[in-house]
């Protein structure tokens, strides 16, 4: 049979590998091999006899290559050139083009200061157009993102060809991967932009609303936010609210016409000042001292010193005055009502709002450079506008409440502001996504609530709440409950004086006889457990005796006979209702515990405040005992796995050949 004319015999030759001859269709490997838009030509034909040898190019002769019909200048150009020559009209093609270019990138062989302005423009185009496929403009953006980050000049030529109303615009589409890749580039260049310039972005970006949009389109859209984005969204309302970091570094300037006005207009929108000008300077001065001290600063004669601490610095001027102008009648009720007190008792404004202001920023961390991997953003950020100044006048007016729970004098303060830090703190931690939300919920967090969450956790720091210690904890309830139910036998054994209850108002210590003698009227009586928990002796007694046997006590009551017992007063019936016998005990202590021995005679639960304070010692005293050996040593929530059985027991020590 002759040679097919499409075959042809090679020598393959790999490094350190002996040479092969194989047979080569060049039709099949042709067809195989043969990608869309490349062209073939008679010279790939390979020849008989030929001697190939497979070698990996290496990746700096490719970069070698030169070319500057698309506009390229550095060693890569042949690679960027091909990647956006008219061949690739495939999206599909050109993304995976895009891809490579990012690895590429991604190893550091080419430098990014090497992009040329038009290829920059070529990218920046597919960003802006809407007809591009969503995976080129998704590549489009990172590789955007790369250039600001990588060099101040690529910063500059990408924010002249990318707008900040084109992402703005991105971050309003329903393409998680488009809105992550904007906000990406949007933070790089809020990032890498300079003091003035980036405070005219943001700006900028809140005329347009980008809160609003990232609040509706990014926060509360059915989907879960990504962590990325949750990264992005945590890095802008940081850089955003450090924008109010000058102001918090800065101290009142005393010369400042300007901010000495704020400050009286904080006096005179609380105070009446209509006869202020008829009165003398110093009639003046004394009185503008007299209004600053109610108004709770510290330095009444020249208030702007208690302004000089920084932080908060003018910042606390600013949140005071909007609090005064925003909410008016707020603002006079707080002072106003704090002025009539006495001095100790008074909430001081100034003193207050300067505090909370500097609490504020440390929880909100103002002037904190964010965190490579922070995550903590508050969604409420994105719902408001001057988040910092409407949070200071809810938590102002939380303030004055918290103090009047407190009943708090001046020597409080401190405390007073370290419980509105944590009513601040734990509602934020919860994430309100609006300000009445906020407002609702720091309100319901009032200081009783604050107390029982103190003691859970400080619970839970001792790890008497962890799951193994509350088991423990079942396991010794009723041991301990038995316990003192021994306990409220033996008291009700020993006996009580009981008060006799007699229903005339008045009554005598003698009573007259048939025979006119008067003879002593006994106005107590003496009940006691005989040993045995089987019968209750009891029987009138003087007040000068002393603890009776029971032998001195003629009347008895059969256990067994007891039907319940009522409430102090209490009485307990017995022989089917027909009888009773009442009781009033001399003290709560007395009535509790006869109250539940009696109900353990009678076979129920001891439900008196006396046995739940009294379980609960013991059972932490016994927990604390228990716990010892295991001090320092976290205690698991859940048990350890148990092992799967052994497959033989034949290590098991054989005792039957050592008997015999």
């Amino acid at each position: 049979m002759p040679p097919q004319k499409d075959i042809v015999k090679i020598a393959i030759q790999m490094p350190g590998a002996y040479p092969q001859l194989i047979d080569l269709d060049q039709d099949t490997t042709s067809n195989m091999q043969t990608r869309p838009q490349a062209f073939h030509s008679k010279e790939d034909k390979i020849k008989m006899g030929k001697d190939i040898q497979m070698a990996v190019r290496c990746m700096e002769t490719v970069l070698s290559c030169k070319s500057e019909s698309d506009g390229f200048s550095c060693p890569a150009s042949g690679f960027i050139a091909s990647a956006l020559s008219p061949w690739f009209s495939s999206s599909e093609v050109l993304a995976h083009a895009l891809k490579a270019f990012m690895e590429l990138m991604d190893h550091g062989i080419v430098s990014w200061e090497n992009l040329s302005a038009v290829f920059i423009k070529k990218i920046a185009g597919y960003v802006s157009l809407k007809a591009v496929d969503a995976s080129v403009q998704q590549l489009s953006l990172a590789i955007l993102e790369s250039m600001v980050l990588s060099s101040s000049s690529l910063f500059e030529q990408v924010q002249q060809e990318v707008t900040l109303e084109q992402l703005i615009a991105h971050l309003q589409v329903q393409n998680q991967q488009i809105q992550t890749k904007a906000m990406a580039l949007l933070i790089a260049l809020l990032q890498t932009a300079g003091d003035g310039k980036k405070r005219e972005m943001i700006e900028f970006l809140g005329k347009k609303n980008l809160r609003q949009y990232i609040n509706k389109n990014i926060i509360h859209t059915s989907g879960a936010v990504g962590d990325e984005m949750v990264h992005y969204l945590y890095v802008l309302q940081s850089v955003t609210l450090n924008t109010l970091e000058p102001k918090m570094r800065t101290p009142l300037d005393p010369y400042s016409q300007e901010q000495r006005d704020l400050l009286h207009g904080l006096r005179q929108l609380a105070f009446e000042f209509d006869s202020e000008a008829s009165l003398t300077t110093e009639k003046r001065r004394s009185l503008c001292a007299k209004e600053f001290k109610k108004l709770g600063f510290s330095n009444n004669s020249n208030p702007g010193l208690d302004l000089n601490q920084t932080p908060p610095g003018l910042l606390a001027l600013e949140t005071m005055v909007y609090f005064s102008s925003r909410y008016p009648n707020a603002y006079s009720r707080f002072v106003l009502e704090n002025s009539s007190r006495e001095d100790k008792h008074g909430c001081p404004f100034a003193r207050g709002s300067i505090q909370l202001t500097l609490i504020l920023c440390e929880i909100l961390r103002i002037g904190d450079p964010p965190s490579e991997t922070g995550q903590d953003y508050y969604p409420l950020f994105f719902a408001q506008d001057r988040l910092l100044e409407e949070l200071f006048c809810i938590c102002i007016q939380l303030l004055n409440k918290t103090w009047k729970e407190m009943r708090a004098t001046q020597e409080d303060f401190d405390k007073v502001m370290q419980v509105v830090r944590e009513q601040i703190t734990r509602t934020l931690s919860s994430k309100p996504t609006s300000l009445d939300l906020f407002k609702n919920k720091v309100n319901a967090l009032n200081y009783s609530e604050i107390l029982k969450l103190r003691q859970t956790e400080r619970l839970h720091q001792e790890e008497t709440l962890a799951p193994p210690v509350l088991e423990l904890k079942e396991r010794l309830k009723p041991e301990l409950l038995e316990l003192i139910r021994q306990q409220r036998l033996n008291r009700l054994c020993h006996g009580t004086l009981f008060r006799k209850i007699s229903s005339r108002r008045r009554q005598g210590k003698y009573q007259r006889t048939k025979g006119c003698a008067l003879l002593p009227l006994h106005k107590l009586w003496y009940c006691r457990l005989s040993p045995n928990h089987k019968v209750l002796h009891y029987g009138d007694v003087d007040e000068e005796s002393e603890t009776p046997p029971i032998e001195a006590l003629q009347e008895k009551i059969i256990c067994l006979s007891l039907q319940e017992v009522l409430d102090l007063a209490f009485t307990i019936t017995y022989d089917l209702e027909e009888y009773q016998l009442n009781f009033v005990a001399s003290s709560r202590t007395d009535f509790c515990l006869w109250t539940d021995g009696l109900n353990v005679l009678l076979g129920k639960d001891m439900t008196s405040e006396c046995t739940q304070s009294e379980l609960d010692i013991l059972l932490s005293m016994e927990i604390k005992l228990r716990l010892l050996d295991l001090e320092n040593i976290p205690i698991p929530d859940a048990p350890p796995p148990v092992p799967k059985p052994p497959s033989n027991l034949h290590f098991c020590y054989d005792f039957s050949q050592t008997e015999q």
